[in-house]
């Protein structure tokens, strides 16, 4: 400004879109955290918060803009689960989530590969392709484990003991609710293992 040298301008531009990108994903998160809250409490009440989709979408055109595939790949999955979760929108958000497995395979992003195979494996699930399902669900929760991601294994394990339920495979249902269990005792994942009680319910 007082030296007159405008030369790291376009430099400068570039570390404010990344700051701005990542502000924009981290917005949207806590948006969407906060509607699985309200739909744990009261499904009723769970809302859409239209400034999740936009703040998203902000942070995509920000990372393609700065050539930022991993960050790209973070922000088609969160689009993706915005509108599978949020909308319950499986036609729409597939193709983001596809995306976002590809680009985050490139990159070597596997938190957010296991995160895209969780919820495209999640599509499967509702659409009936339950040995897709499985795969999908076996190969996010050994990513996870491989990151140390271990109440994101847990929330995984109930998934999958739901498809070994629909499957008629009972007693590898049980076995895997066991270990998520332990495993979100031990990691103190109180919502997981709300979700496995109701889950050891619902398959009684």
């Amino acid at each position: 400004m007082f030296g007159g040298d405008d030369s790291a301008l376009d430099a400068g531009d570039r570390v404010l879109d990344a700051v701005e990108a990542d502000l924009a994903l981290a917005r949207g998160r806590n948006i969407h955290t906060r509607f699985l809250a309200q739909r744990d409490r009261d499904p009723a009440q769970a809302a859409e918060d239209p400034a999740e989709r936009e703040l998203f979408q902000r942070a995509l055109a920000l990372y393609e803009s700065l050539g930022d595939a991993g960050g790209e790949a973070e922000a088609l999955f969160w689009l993706g689960c915005f509108h599978q979760v949020v909308r319950r929108d499986d036609v729409v958000a597939l193709p983001l989530l596809e995306r976002s497995l590809s680009l985050a395979t490139q990159a070597g992003a596997g938190a957010t590969m296991s995160e895209a195979l969780r919820h495209l494996g999640i599509a499967d699930h509702r659409a009936g392709r339950l040995d897709e399902a499985r795969a999908r669900l076996e190969e996010s929760s050994r990513l996870r484990r491989e990151a140390g991601l271990l109440p994101g294994v847990a929330a995984n394990l109930i998934g999958l003991a739901y498809i070994a339920a629909a499957q008629s495979r009972r007693e590898d249902a049980q076995s895997l609710l066991a270990e998520a269990a332990a495993i979100a005792t031990e990691t103190g994942a109180g919502r997981v293992l709300h979700h496995v009680t109701e889950a050891r319910t619902n398959l009684q």
